[in-house]
């Protein structure tokens, strides 16, 4: 299950990249477009520009924008930033590997072989779809 911090960066990503190219939304905007709680979304954000997703300016005219296209961008990279690994179980962690304290033989864990493949295949989905793609399939599914 992903974090209630990584529902709020998707949430700002996307409007992010609906968002006119070369304007950006300002935090106010942001927040009340996106339901989202203003003191947690500047945390946020903070994390997102240092790791060269968004990039912010100051002034009348600031706000937040896009660094990169929203088809470079992927969900399980974004998702790795803001809740760290991913996987269900730490012998299976691709960033944070760490053998189980209780294995035997990883060649022959019944835990790990249960959950090897289905794992690997959910991490493909996430590292291979995009923000484009969310946008696009959400707006296709809106009628938009």
């Amino acid at each position: 299950m992903i974090s209630q911090r990584a529902r709020y960066a998707f949430k700002a990503m996307v409007a992010l990249a609906r968002a006119t190219p070369g304007r950006g939304l300002n935090i106010r905007e942001l927040c009340e477009q996106e339901g989202l709680p203003r003191k947690f979304i500047e945390q946020i954000l903070s994390t997102l520009r240092a790791a060269g997703y968004i990039s912010s300016r100051r002034g009348r005219d600031g706000g937040y924008e896009l660094l990169k296209p929203a088809d470079l961008i992927h969900v399980g990279s974004l998702l790795r930033l803001v809740d760290g690994p991913i996987a269900p179980l730490n012998c299976l962690s691709r960033t944070a590997y760490k053998r189980c304290e209780d294995c035997r033989s990883e060649s022959t864990c019944e835990l790990r072989i249960a959950f090897e493949k289905p794992y690997a295949d959910y991490l493909a989905e996430l590292e291979n779809t995009t923000l484009a793609q969310v946008i696009g399939s959400s707006d296709l599914k809106a009628g938009r």
